[in-house]
Order: structure tokens, then C-alpha cells, then sequence
């Protein structure tokens, strides 16, 4: 069929009258159908082309359509899929490498046919497959529309870093970067020369900078030490500019004067936070993520070790 002659949107269109009553159905329809766009450049303008597929970008009703029209992806009992906006994971876990990669190439097929029945184009090369694993194994290749999917050892998902042996050194470091880039852009407010209050400048930081490193700390606070000192160093540096320290001032008086918690100390009160959150969650399953899984190898920690990690 020639998608210039097709409706727009009519799987999306097909799935919210199935969904939704009538009159609810009739009114998304008249915000997805006759839409029109053209194009500036300087002072030209294009004619009206039509809109043939896709919502309006930024619309509150966005996330929703998506949410209703991928509800139907396929799933297996074989892996576990994970997703989140226009994000998605497809997990296969299993000792022998070549059984989990023929478990994921099985969903992988199914998805490639639900894909092409409601018309996705699903971009091979910008998606990744990685071997989370403490061993030297890869996983064989998986194919995706019968391209291959690039490896690699590391991966972003949702904010977070994933490096192959979990670590978080990755998105540590990642987060490091972030931090002095943006530092340098507030230094002329923030810096050791600014008429700024001290209390102004906290408020800075505490907004602006401190949410950069502590997104995902409840996963990412089961980093080594050494890891989880690269934060805590950008911390001191930053209170020190704030206060203009002198090089004898120790580190510990800093946070204590100025009320800042240690990134250690954050990691121990947002881990705390997220296990009574799954402990008091609906779902009678959340709670289970609690419960020991095996035995731990090289004295790792996970989300539930938090708690008690550095108290």
C-alpha cells in the first residue's frame, strides 16, 4: 500500500476505538487527522503538505497515544522487556551465552513481524546490544530486520550509563564531565569572586548541580568507593569555591558549616528511600526485587545493601 494514500494514523486510530468510548475516540480523532505542516526558510515558505503519521510534538496527550498504541508489543516468558516512553530494553538472561542470544534473536522476531504490521521503522544501527557479564564471553550477534545490531560495551538507557560488568564507573565518569561543564557555564555566579550570597549560591548548587549526579543513585550508589569518591571530590571543589576555603579548611568542617550531606551519605538516604517505596508498593511483586538472588561475587552490593552500605 502506498503510505502517501493511506489514512493518517490508522493503526493508532484502530487501536483508540477499540480502546476508548465513542465520543473519546471521536475527539482524538479530530486532533490527529487533517493536520498540515510546510516549512521556512528566511522569509519563503513551502506549500501545505499533509501529515501523515506521528502526534504533535511536545503534546501532553503524546506519551498516552504512544503508551495505547505500543501496549500490544510483544512480550515472552523467555526474556523481559522494559519500557519507558519510546525507550525500550529487551533483557535474556542464561549462563550459556549462545541460549541467551537465541532466546533474544526468537523475541526479536516477533517483534520484526509486529513492526511491520502496524507500519514501524525501527532504526538497527541506533540500537545496542551488550553482554552484561563478569566473564570474557560474548554473546553471538542478533539480527533485527536482518541487519545486524552493533555491539558494544556500554550502553545508555534512560539517563543511566550500563557499562558490561556494572561497575557505574562509566556513568560516573559520564557524570563527572557533565558536572565541570556545567560548573564552568555557573562560575562567574557561583566562583570565588562572586558578590552572590553563600546562601544564593547553595541554592545554585543544590538545583541545579546535585540533582546532575544524584538521577539513579539508588543503582548507581552500588559503585566501589574509588568510583563514588570521583563525585565526592567535584563536591568539596565546589564548596570550597562557593565559601572561598582557604586550602586549610578541612573538607568535613565544609559540610558540616554549610549543612551538605556526603555523597556516601546521599547514597545511604536515597537507598533507604527507594527500598521503604518497594516495600510499601501495591504490586505484591515489587516487594520480591527485595530478596537475596544468589550468591554475590567480588563483594559487590546491591539496591537492598544501601541502607546500611556507609552507616
Amino acid at each position: 500500500m502506498n503510505p502517501r494514500t493511506t489514512t493518517p494514523n490508522t493503526g493508532l486510530l484502530f487501536k483508540l476505538k477499540q480502546a476508548l468510548p465513542h465520543p473519546a475516540y471521536t475527539l482524538l480523532r479530530s486532533c490527529l487527522t487533517d493536520r498540515m505542516f510546510q516549512v521556512r526558510h528566511q522569509e519563503a515558505y513551502t506549500t501545505l503538505h499533509p501529515i501523515l503519521a506521528g502526534v504533535p510534538q511536545g503534546s501532553i496527550l503524546g506519551p498516552i497515544l504512544y503508551t495505547i498504541f505500543t501496549a500490544d508489543l510483544p512480550e515472552s516468558e523467555q526474556t523481559l522487556t522494559a519500557t519507558y516512553a519510546d525507550d525500550t530494553a529487551i533483557l535474556a538472561s542464561h549462563e550459556d551465552p549462545i541460549v541467551a542470544t537465541s532466546k533474544l534473536q526468537t523475541h526479536l522476531y516477533r517483534l520484526e513481524q509486529w513492526l511491520q504490521q502496524w507500519r514501524i521503522c525501527a532504526s538497527e544501527s541506533k540500537s545496542t546490544q551488550v553482554t552484561f557479564t563478569l566473564r570474557r564471553e560474548e554473546c553471538p550477534p542478533v539480527h533485527l530486520n536482518g541487519r545486524p545490531i552493533p555491539q558494544s560495551d556500554k550502553a545508555k538507557y534512560l539517563g543511566l550509563h550500563l557499562d558490561r560488568r556494572l561497575t557505574w564507573r562509566t556513568h560516573i565518569h559520564a557524570k563527572r564531565k557533565q558536572l565541570e561543564l556545567s560548573f564552568k557555564r555557573m562560575y562567574w555566579i557561583m566562583g570565588r569572586h562572586s558578590q552572590m550570597s553563600i546562601e544564593n549560591k547553595l541554592l545554585l548548587y543544590k538545583t541545579i548541580l546535585r540533582p546532575i549526579w544524584t538521577y539513579g543513585i539508588p543503582l548507581w550508589g552500588m559503585a566501589s568507593q574509588s568510583n563514588i569518591t570521583i563525585l565526592q571530590r567535584f563536591q568539596n571543589k565546589v564548596l570550597r569555591t562557593i565559601v572561598n576555603a582557604p586550602w586549610y579548611i578541612p573538607n568535613r568542617v565544609l559540610h558540616t558549616d554549610l549543612l551538605i550531606s556526603t555523597v556516601r551519605e546521599e547514597v545511604t538516604k536515597h537507598g533507604t528511600t527507594h527500598k521503604d517505596k518497594l516495600i510499601r508498593h501495591p504490586n505484591q511483586l515489587i516487594p520480591i526485587l527485595l530478596e537475596e538472588q544468589g550468591p554475590k561475587r567480588l563483594k559487590r552490593y546491591n539496591p537492598n545493601d544501601l541502607t546500611h552500605r556507609f552507616s
